[in-house]
């Protein structure tokens, strides 16, 4: 009988090792996550949390979102929104790549609705517990809510800095606008603010809110929702 070689035997012997640790973590931050997402939901439901939201008095109706402003939040948040179940299984395995080769919790490859559920039940703080605690909630979420129902949600819970909170906030706090009366240029700033309020927010920096609605437009050429010659008009239509 052939003996398999000392170092092919070492390496089997890790393999089977890394996939045992990561089971067991995986079970472990799941039912600490599970245990998470029932304490949230047993203070207020989704639906009780959700519909409080609604009955805000400045809430901003999917249908008065501008189309623009629409394609810009996807483009640069989530560009698969409306194809995958609320995980992207494919910017989770980007992320976790990244935070292997940085060694430390970089990434999160979280999804609108992910964004939308920390929002909503949870903290902001970067832990493992929480993002399992997530994935429950996203299961909850996109079973009852279709994606126009869940996109309208995420953007009047967003934090878009200065104490800005919702797109009508912020459409009202930055431009004096309603939603609907933005500009193409208003409306990709106003999408890429959520990303780093304290950072992209016109008041901190119009230099970095400026570069930031680069980033909302090359993303959208990218994604098919813009010609590179009209990215290129919008951004020549900077007037701040």
């Amino acid at each position: 009988m052939k003996r398999r070689h000392p170092v092919r035997r070492f390496f089997s012997f890790l393999l089977i090792t890394i996939l045992c640790i990561t089971s067991a973590a995986g079970i472990f931050f799941g039912v600490k996550g599970y245990k998470m997402y029932r304490e949230a939901n047993a203070q207020m439901s989704i639906e009780e949390r959700f519909d409080e939201v609604r009955s805000g008095e400045n809430f901003t109706k999917y249908a008065d979102l501008p189309g623009f402003y629409i394609d810009a939040v996807i483009s640069v948040e989530d560009h698969r929104f409306r194809r995958h179940p609320g995980i992207d299984f494919i910017a989770v395995c980007r992320a976790a790549w990244t935070d292997i080769k940085a060694m430390s919790f970089e990434e999160g490859g979280s999804t609108i609705t992910q964004q939308l559920a920390k929002n909503m039940l949870f903290t902001q703080e970067k832990k493992m517990e929480r993002k399992a605690a997530e994935v429950f909630a996203v299961l909850e979420i996109e079973s009852k809510y279709s994606k126009e129902e869940i996109l309208e949600l995420y953007v009047n819970t967003s934090s878009f800095g200065s104490g800005y909170y919702g797109i009508y906030d912020a459409a009202q706090g930055y431009f004096k606008k309603n939603p609907s009366e933005l500009t193409d240029y208003e409306a990709a700033m106003l999408a890429g603010v959520p990303n780093a309020p304290s950072v992209y927010s016109p008041d901190v920096s119009m230099e970095l809110a400026a570069k930031r609605v680069g980033q909302v437009l090359k993303s959208m050429v990218k994604y098919g929702h813009l010609t590179q010659k009209e990215a290129d008009k919008i951004q020549s239509e900077n007037f701040y």
